[in-house]
């Protein structure tokens, strides 16, 4: 008698929906509203807009810091569709590992080379997004195979240790100058007491960061990273990839009503809410994004269960999937989305200002005019960087269009 082969899983619009609204988060920098603040001073509204389109400093969340959680806490919810669908197809145990070793490698070396652009050797950096995930995908598929208590341990386990090895480690003395990595005496984001455990470039992961970089091939030995980046820092992201893991499992469960599945994905978003912010608040964990603290894994997660319990609720659940086709379209594409905004924004952006300059001029008519090129940028005034970043932005998704109606789907 042969085995019966598992059913396909059906795709969850909800994962989609909600990966094409980050992809399109990161690559609305074109749209550059900092530009248009500096101009316009006196507008609360660009000035809103431009601080949730950049990083805070150090400590504290914007939405542009949701980002990279939300694209890594995707990963993880999608893990067991996948591994549910290449079962359907027939795939055994190590096709799936083959392909998750071969997966990984692929993610740390595309984060390398978008690193490596416009540099004239390779910058062997694991700060990026894709390096991330790459380094802690192959835990996160060995934890997807286990039970859900042994994935909730594991992710216990690791951020606890990973906060006492910060906690645990002395302070530097007081002939430390932080000017030597990068970071201003007077810098204002420097954290004192306790905290101080969680400093730029003064904390073991940089210690490791040194060693570890200064290992590969390069023009000089490395010093520091400027925004206080880690490569170390895939281990609390792959907290992050853990909780979704387990968001992504629990959508899948045929044996809860959808008010229950619902209710579980906003309980779990409130909760992570509330442990990063009163681990950050007690000064016990500060929340600090660039060096994923494990705070800011809880505080992170809670917002990205938010996040999928709107898009849950929506696309999965109510079935309201046409006013989300934007979304989607750019979502099943998203390593090519997340490639392009890296190396071809400036393109677009460039030949829309070129053009639009002619395409204005032609309309004026014969008239002389004193300065052609920047013909466009006086006649939009302060806002032509945010409409050059728009029509930049609709070039990225026609792209997007144009591969989803052929059926093109770039993945890894």
């Amino acid at each position: 008698m042969e085995a019966s082969t598992p059913p396909a899983p059906q795709r969850a619009v909800s994962l989609d929906a909600y990966r094409g609204f980050v992809m399109l988060l990161m690559a609305g920098e074109v749209l550059r509203f900092h530009a248009v603040a500096e101009k316009l001073p006196e507008s609360g509204l660009f000035r809103f807009l431009a601080h949730h389109q950049d990083h805070v400093e150090w400590r504290g969340c914007t939405l542009h810091d949701l980002i990279q959680p939300s694209f890594s806490f995707l990963v993880g919810c999608a893990l067991p569709f996948s591994i549910a669908n290449r079962q359907a197809r027939g795939q055994g145990s190590a096709g799936i590992w083959l392909h998750t070793f071969w997966r990984a490698f692929l993610l740390i070396a595309l984060g390398v080379f978008l690193r490596s652009t416009g540099s004239k050797f390779t910058n062997f950096t694991f700060e990026d997004t894709l390096s991330q995930i790459g380094l802690g995908y192959v835990a996160l598929t060995f934890l997807a195979w286990r039970s859900v208590r042994m994935q909730v341990a594991s992710l216990v386990t690791l951020l606890v240790a990973y906060w006492a090895w910060f906690a645990l480690t002395p302070l530097p003395g007081p002939e430390f100058d932080p000017s030597t990595v990068g970071v201003p005496r007077d810098w204002p984001h420097t954290l004192q007491g306790f905290a101080a455990h969680w400093n730029k470039n003064a904390n073991p992961a940089h210690h490791f960061e040194y060693w570890f970089l200064n290992l590969f091939p390069r023009m000089k030995p490395w010093l520091f990273n400027g925004g206080g980046y880690l490569t170390l820092s895939f281990i609390p992201t792959l907290g992050t990839m853990i909780l979704g893991l387990l968001a992504g499992q629990w959508i899948r469960r045929t044996d809860l009503t959808a008010n229950r599945r619902l209710g579980g994905l906003l309980l779990a978003g409130l909760t992570g809410l509330a442990l990063g912010t009163t681990l950050d608040l007690t000064g016990i964990c500060p929340s600090v994004k660039r060096i994923w603290t494990p705070s800011w894994v809880l505080f992170s997660g809670g917002w990205a269960c938010l996040f999928l319990a709107m898009f849950h609720a929506v696309a999965d659940i109510r079935k309201w999937t046409a006013p989300l086709f934007p979304l989607v379209v750019v979502g099943m594409n998203s390593i090519f989305t997340y490639v392009i905004s890296h190396l071809w924004d400036g393109f677009f952006r460039n030949n829309t200002t070129n053009h639009l300059n002619t395409f204005l001029l032609w309309l004026r008519g014969p008239e002389p005019f004193s300065d052609g090129g920047t013909f466009w940028k006086i006649t939009a005034g302060p806002y032509a960087p945010m409409l050059e970043g728009a029509v930049a932005l609709l070039c990225i998704w026609l792209c997007c269009l144009w591969l989803w109606r052929r059926r093109i789907f770039i993945r890894i």
